[in-house]
């Protein structure tokens, strides 16, 4: 029986771990889903900007504009560049949190399967006694019917 509580608090430990990895997958998601929004619509503001500039400096513009815009741009591009580097953190995180509940759902698995285990095991024991002491009390009333009756055994 100490066996059987060792193996049930293991099983709630080992839940509450999946249930922590769970939750630590589902934060995971969300941070890499807004890092890719976040990284997307900077990508289109990019976009939208220079399409609205090249077409103003179609129609002329000063040296100070271009450099202010190229400066811009420049800065646009490190911020789309770091951007894509968190989401790809982010992304790689929330796969690591999915190995993670994987890994914690197979040790969960396990010890559910060694607890089933285990008491099927005492089930078949507890029949093997049922059994044993069934025997027993027929081999003993034969016994005493024997001595009884003088019948012979069976």
């Amino acid at each position: 029986m100490p066996q059987m509580q060792s193996l049930r608090l293991l099983m709630q430990r080992e839940e509450q771990q999946r249930d922590q990895a769970q939750a630590a997958l589902r934060q995971a998601e969300d941070a890499a889903r807004r890092a890719s929004e976040q990284n997307e619509q900077l990508r289109a503001y990019r976009g939208e900007y220079e399409a609205r500039w090249s077409a103003q400096f179609n129609q002329g513009g000063t040296i100070d504009i271009l450099m202010c815009y190229r400066s811009f741009m420049q800065r646009l591009d490190q911020a789309v560049a770091m951007q894509a580097r968190q989401a790809e953190q982010a992304a790689a995180q929330r796969e690591q949190a999915r190995t993670a509940l994987l890994e914690s759902e197979r040790r969960v698995a396990s010890v559910r399967k060694l607890l089933e285990r285990r008491v099927a095991e005492q089930l078949h024991a507890g029949r093997q006694r049922e059994q044993k002491l069934s025997d027993e009390l027929a081999q003993r009333m034969r016994w005493q019917v024997s001595q009884r009756g003088g019948l012979a055994p069976h």
